[in-house]
């Protein structure tokens, strides 16, 4: 195993960070997790914890070793789109039929799980914040996992290579006009700013935002945020394959590779999905953060900022349920992230990253591992992490 970084950080105690290299340390093992790197820094002051390997039997993860972030793209997303609105190429409140014309006059399913062609008309247009705030009409329940047979909403997804209803898959997604002809073909789950539903508005904003910029997505997202924050190793794929961990996926057997460094992020991809589709390092994320903590200068106005940490829903729209019954419990939704009601926020990465901001402790915990989550709930390595930064506060 690589060593870790003993600077201590101030703020932090010695005793507490000890037990962070030892809480990481333990969940590393070619089948559990082969490798991760781990960041918490509070002020000015960085830990990061380097254990494992890239690859089962391979090179040893370092500091900028490059890591699938899945879901963890979603706050990116929002805040390159706060960016554009800014800019005055759309608005917030603004119907985006007038860009996605695919979205104009769409028609809403009776019931989530019933058959395609049982609709009714939405009651009005989806705005810019729909799609930020997920509550445009498409997207993720718990129920369609659980269901003995599948929707048929879903079933449509699936058929059509959206890759938007569970986990996602860059290699299927077609290019961008495709992709949207494709999901504005579906009906909608639930009317829109009904209801909040998972990831899907997301990758929607990345077609939203090339055509209102006239520029393609990533070209946005580089413009708008790496740039300015000096997030050199994110995008929606790199040419540094040597630094980038293969991705596992659990089975009773195992650990089985998912994708290889040379695999499905090795190239620019034909869909850049904003929902889940980039890869990025401790260091980029730890940049996004402090953005934030410092109040969005340079990519974000104070306001811009301060609406992507804190609550953009209403208690209706949240009374529908989230990922699980108890989902908004304790927390609710932002743009493209959660919000905690102690003020913390972040997001989770299904590839296995997570992300998480206390601005009361100007505390911030980054976890990038290459196993893939077995649920919607983070796997313990992270919250084991994430406990024992807050145990090594001063």
């Amino acid at each position: 195993m690589a060593g870790h970084q003993r600077a201590i950080a101030e703020g932090l105690t010695s005793a507490g960070l000890e037990r962070l290299h030892t809480v990481a340390e333990q969940h590393v093992s070619d089948s559990r997790v082969p490798g991760l790197v781990a960041l918490v820094a509070r002020g000015a002051e960085v830990r990061v914890e380097t254990l494992g390997s890239l690859t089962i039997g391979g090179p040893p993860v370092a500091r900028d070793s490059i890591f699938r972030i899945a879901s963890t793209s979603k706050p990116v997303t929002a805040a390159a789109t706060l960016a554009v609105v800014a800019e005055g190429a759309i608005g917030l409140e603004d119907p985006v039929d007038r860009l996605l014309p695919e979205l104009a006059e769409p028609r809403v399913l009776r019931r989530m799980d019933g058959p395609l062609d049982d609709t009714v008309p939405a009651i009005r247009a989806i705005t810019t914040r729909d799609l930020l705030n997920f509550t445009f009409g498409f997207g993720m329940v718990m129920e369609m996992f659980s269901s003995a047979a599948p929707w048929p909403v879903v079933q449509a997804a699936e058929d059509l290579e959206l890759s938007t209803i569970g986990p996602p898959d860059i290699r299927a997604q077609p290019d961008p006009d495709t992709w949207m002809a494709r999901l504005g073909s579906l009906p909608l789950l639930a009317q829109p700013g009904e209801r909040w539903l998972y990831n899907t508005g997301a990758s929607v904003l990345g077609v939203l935002l090339a055509r209102a910029t006239g520029q393609p997505f990533a070209e946005v997202l580089e413009t708008r945020v790496f740039e300015p924050l000096g997030m050199s190793d994110t995008g929606f794929w790199t040419k540094h394959t040597d630094r980038l961990a293969t991705a596992y996926r659990p089975t009773p057997e195992g650990l089985i590779a998912w994708d290889e460094p040379q695999g499905a992020w090795s190239e620019p991809p034909a869909f850049g999905d904003g929902g889940a589709g980039l890869v990025s390092t401790v260091d980029d994320l730890l940049a996004f953060a402090r953005m934030l903590l410092a109040g969005g200068a340079p990519v974000l106005s104070a306001e811009a900022a301060r609406a992507m940490t804190t609550d953009q829903l209403t208690e209706a729209q949240k009374a529908h349920g989230g990922l699980g019954a108890d989902f908004f419990a304790g927390r609710s939704w932002s743009y493209g992230q959660s919000v905690l009601d102690s003020g913390a926020f972040g997001w989770d990465g299904g590839f296995g990253s997570s992300w998480l901001v206390d601005p009361a402790h100007e505390l911030t915990v980054i976890v990038l591992t290459q196993r893939m989550f077995e649920t919607s709930a983070a796997p313990q390595v992270h919250r084991d992490i994430q406990a024992a930064a807050y145990s090594a506060l001063a």
